[in-house]
């Protein structure tokens, strides 16, 4: 078992980033936070492992912090929560807003993210609530705020915000049109924001 990768950032996408650990590149899946938490970062840097072993494939998972590894394996025991959409609702959410969420049976909020309907809403805080507590999840010392990509550059932030939903499983068309929309809105906002509501949207 991986617990954790160190190594230089060789690669950094939305959706993966690509960790060089004595010349040999590992590429990660991440959330949304963990890429936040990576950007403009330089040299060597340290993700906590998940694997995912299937007969057809075998992918790594990676985060900026314990406690984001923690919520995603236990996303995966709730029936029919997969790896996909585990990643899908720490995009959408942090940590302590997804910790924050299944305590006080906030299934609202859990059914804004994509993919995500009322049973399933359910099925997450009723199995997770007693889980969570234990976590004591706090704030992600990593983390930056959105305002610091506030200068990329607008079809920086277009090519690299489709690329990440793309990856995410929607389709190229409807994520092109959705992030065409919000950019419209909000021209200055950052790669993070453009997908978070874009998965509130598609």
């Amino acid at each position: 078992m991986i617990e954790y990768l160190k190594g230089e950032l060789a690669d950094l996408q939305p959706a993966e980033a690509v960790i060089d650990c004595n010349g040999v590149g590992y590429g990660v899946g991440i959330t949304l936070n963990t890429f936040s938490a990576l950007q403009g970062k330089e040299g060597i840097v340290k993700l906590y492992i998940s694997e995912s072993i299937r007969e057809d494939a075998y992918q790594l998972w990676g985060f900026a912090t314990r406690d984001e590894r923690s919520l995603f394996l236990l996303l995966q025991t709730v029936s029919g929560i997969g790896a996909a959409t585990a990643r899908m609702i720490l995009s959408a959410l942090s940590p302590q807003e997804l910790g924050d969420i299944i305590l006080s049976g906030n299934d609202k909020m859990l059914k804004s993210v994509k993919g995500i309907g009322p049973k399933a809403a359910q099925r997450i805080i009723v199995e997770l609530q007693d889980k969570i507590a234990p976590l004591a999840l706090g704030a992600s010392g990593g983390e930056k705020t959105a305002a610091s990509a506030v200068n990329t550059l607008n079809d920086t932030v277009m090519e690299e915000a489709s690329s990440a939903l793309t990856m995410l499983g929607f389709s190229p068309a409807p994520v092109r049109k959705t992030v065409q929309k919000i950019l419209s809105d909000e021209p200055d906002a950052p790669v993070e924001r453009v997908i978070k509501l874009a998965l509130k949207m598609l």
